[in-house]
Protein backbone atom coordinates (compact mmCIF):
# COMPACT_ATOMS: atom_id res chain seq x y z
CA UNK A 1 0.00 0.00 0.00
CA UNK A 2 2.85 2.25 0.83
CA UNK A 3 5.09 1.09 -1.67
CA UNK A 4 1.74 2.09 -4.22
CA UNK A 5 1.48 5.32 -2.71
CA UNK A 6 4.95 6.24 -2.90
CA UNK A 7 5.44 5.64 -6.69
CA UNK A 8 1.85 7.25 -7.49
CA UNK A 9 3.53 10.75 -5.81
CA UNK A 10 6.74 10.19 -7.75
CA UNK A 11 5.19 9.88 -11.34
CA UNK A 12 2.14 12.14 -10.54
CA UNK A 13 5.31 14.81 -9.32
CA UNK A 14 7.53 14.07 -12.66
CA UNK A 15 4.41 14.07 -15.38
CA UNK A 16 3.40 17.82 -13.55
CA UNK A 17 7.24 18.73 -13.70
CA UNK A 18 6.49 17.52 -17.28
CA UNK A 19 4.14 19.47 -18.28
CA UNK A 20 5.16 22.74 -16.52
CA UNK A 21 9.09 22.00 -18.72
CA UNK A 22 6.66 21.46 -22.16
CA UNK A 23 4.44 24.57 -21.52
CA UNK A 24 8.10 26.65 -20.43
CA UNK A 25 9.25 25.23 -24.11
CA UNK A 26 6.44 26.44 -25.58
CA UNK A 27 6.72 29.95 -24.06
CA UNK A 28 9.96 30.54 -25.26
CA UNK A 29 9.03 29.11 -29.04
CA UNK A 30 6.45 31.87 -28.50
CA UNK A 31 8.79 34.62 -27.04
CA UNK A 32 11.36 34.38 -29.51
CA UNK A 33 9.14 34.26 -32.83
CA UNK A 34 7.83 37.27 -31.11
CA UNK A 35 11.16 39.06 -30.51
CA UNK A 36 11.96 38.10 -34.39
CA UNK A 37 8.86 39.22 -35.81
CA UNK A 38 8.96 42.42 -33.56
CA UNK A 39 12.15 42.64 -35.19
CA UNK A 40 11.29 42.25 -38.61
CA UNK A 41 8.19 44.79 -38.40
CA UNK A 42 10.36 47.66 -36.82
CA UNK A 43 13.46 47.27 -39.03
CA UNK A 44 10.85 48.05 -42.04
CA UNK A 45 11.06 44.43 -43.62
CA UNK A 46 7.26 43.59 -43.36
CA UNK A 47 5.90 46.85 -45.21
CA UNK A 48 2.37 47.70 -43.97
CA UNK A 49 2.06 44.16 -41.90
CA UNK A 50 5.18 45.37 -39.80
CA UNK A 51 2.49 48.08 -38.23
CA UNK A 52 -0.02 45.99 -37.93
CA UNK A 53 2.16 43.64 -35.99
CA UNK A 54 3.54 46.64 -33.75
CA UNK A 55 -0.20 47.57 -33.07
CA UNK A 56 -1.31 44.55 -31.82
CA UNK A 57 1.92 44.02 -29.58
CA UNK A 58 4.16 42.16 -31.46
CA UNK A 59 7.25 41.26 -29.86
CA UNK A 60 8.65 38.57 -26.48
CA UNK A 61 6.87 37.87 -23.99
CA UNK A 62 7.36 39.96 -20.88
CA UNK A 63 8.86 38.62 -18.48
CA UNK A 64 9.37 35.12 -19.89
CA UNK A 65 13.35 34.62 -18.05
CA UNK A 66 11.59 35.16 -15.13
CA UNK A 67 9.05 32.38 -15.73
CA UNK A 68 11.65 29.94 -16.89
CA UNK A 69 13.71 30.65 -13.66
CA UNK A 70 10.98 30.25 -11.49
CA UNK A 71 8.95 26.82 -13.86
CA UNK A 72 12.87 25.34 -13.89
CA UNK A 73 13.29 25.34 -10.21
CA UNK A 74 10.04 23.56 -9.58
CA UNK A 75 10.55 21.13 -12.84
CA UNK A 76 14.04 20.00 -11.45
CA UNK A 77 12.61 19.74 -7.71
CA UNK A 78 9.03 17.76 -9.29
CA UNK A 79 11.34 15.39 -11.14
CA UNK A 80 13.66 14.22 -7.95
CA UNK A 81 11.16 11.91 -5.88
CA UNK A 82 10.86 9.86 -9.74
CA UNK A 83 14.93 10.01 -9.86
CA UNK A 84 15.50 8.82 -6.76
CA UNK A 85 12.78 6.39 -6.37
CA UNK A 86 14.27 4.65 -9.68
CA UNK A 87 17.68 4.94 -8.46
CA UNK A 88 18.47 7.25 -11.68
CA UNK A 89 20.92 9.93 -10.32
CA UNK A 90 24.23 10.14 -11.84
CA UNK A 91 27.00 7.38 -10.96
CA UNK A 92 30.41 6.72 -11.37
CA UNK A 93 30.89 3.16 -10.45
CA UNK A 94 34.56 2.98 -11.81
CA UNK A 95 36.24 1.83 -8.36
CA UNK A 96 32.40 0.34 -7.01
CA UNK A 97 32.11 -2.17 -10.35
CA UNK A 98 35.17 -4.65 -8.84
CA UNK A 99 33.90 -4.83 -5.54
CA UNK A 100 31.40 -7.39 -4.41
CA UNK A 101 27.96 -7.38 -3.97
CA UNK A 102 27.68 -6.46 -0.23
CA UNK A 103 29.96 -3.52 -0.35
CA UNK A 104 28.16 -2.06 -3.18
CA UNK A 105 24.79 -2.83 -1.43
CA UNK A 106 26.43 -1.08 1.72
CA UNK A 107 27.23 1.88 -0.57
CA UNK A 108 24.23 2.39 -2.18
CA UNK A 109 22.68 2.10 1.63
CA UNK A 110 24.80 5.23 2.73
CA UNK A 111 24.51 7.16 -0.35
CA UNK A 112 20.61 6.59 0.08
CA UNK A 113 21.03 7.78 3.50
CA UNK A 114 23.00 11.08 2.37
CA UNK A 115 20.46 11.67 -0.30
CA UNK A 116 17.73 11.54 2.24
CA UNK A 117 19.20 13.94 4.40
CA UNK A 118 20.41 16.06 1.61
CA UNK A 119 17.16 16.49 0.34
CA UNK A 120 15.54 17.41 3.56
CA UNK A 121 18.22 20.01 4.24
CA UNK A 122 17.16 21.81 0.89
CA UNK A 123 13.98 21.28 1.82
CA UNK A 124 13.80 22.82 5.02
CA UNK A 125 16.18 25.93 3.34
CA UNK A 126 13.35 26.33 1.01
CA UNK A 127 10.83 26.41 3.27
CA UNK A 128 13.11 29.50 5.04
CA UNK A 129 13.92 30.78 2.01
CA UNK A 130 10.06 31.21 1.50
CA UNK A 131 9.65 32.68 4.65
CA UNK A 132 11.79 35.69 3.96
CA UNK A 133 10.44 36.31 0.84
CA UNK A 134 6.63 35.93 2.25
CA UNK A 135 8.03 38.35 4.73
CA UNK A 136 9.82 41.09 2.49
CA UNK A 137 7.11 41.05 -0.37
CA UNK A 138 9.55 40.14 -2.70
CA UNK A 139 8.58 40.51 -6.25
CA UNK A 140 10.30 40.21 -10.10
CA UNK A 141 11.15 42.83 -11.77
CA UNK A 142 10.03 42.70 -15.00
CA UNK A 143 5.95 41.28 -14.12
CA UNK A 144 6.17 41.98 -10.44
CA UNK A 145 4.63 38.40 -9.47
CA UNK A 146 6.15 37.05 -5.71
CA UNK A 147 8.79 35.01 -5.91
CA UNK A 148 7.59 33.31 -2.78
CA UNK A 149 4.73 31.27 -5.30
CA UNK A 150 8.31 30.09 -7.33
CA UNK A 151 9.77 29.02 -3.79
CA UNK A 152 5.96 27.25 -2.64
CA UNK A 153 5.57 25.85 -6.02
CA UNK A 154 9.32 24.36 -5.20
CA UNK A 155 8.58 23.62 -1.44
CA UNK A 156 5.80 21.42 -2.64
CA UNK A 157 7.88 19.24 -4.94
CA UNK A 158 10.75 18.88 -2.14
CA UNK A 159 8.18 17.84 0.22
CA UNK A 160 7.66 15.32 -2.19
CA UNK A 161 11.16 14.17 -2.93
CA UNK A 162 11.32 14.41 1.11
CA UNK A 163 8.94 11.70 1.43
CA UNK A 164 10.30 9.49 -1.35
CA UNK A 165 14.21 10.16 -0.12
CA UNK A 166 13.20 8.90 3.13
CA UNK A 167 11.39 6.00 1.87
CA UNK A 168 14.09 5.09 0.08
CA UNK A 169 16.53 5.34 2.81
CA UNK A 170 14.22 3.19 5.32
CA UNK A 171 13.41 0.64 2.58
CA UNK A 172 17.50 0.57 1.79
CA UNK A 173 18.29 0.34 5.94
CA UNK A 174 15.75 -2.58 6.54
CA UNK A 175 17.14 -4.40 3.48
CA UNK A 176 13.99 -4.40 1.79
CA UNK A 177 15.11 -2.64 -1.23
CA UNK A 178 17.57 -3.36 -4.03
CA UNK A 179 17.26 -0.50 -6.40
Amino acid sequence: MLDRAIHVLAQTRALLGGVVLCLLVGMVCVSVAGRELGDLAHGGWLAGAGDWLIARGVGPILGDFELVEAGMAFAIFAFLPLTQLSGAHAQVDIFTSGMGPRVNRTLATFWSVVMAAIILLITWRLFAGMQDKIRYNETTYLIQFPIWWAYAASLAAAVAASIVALYCAAMRLTGQRST
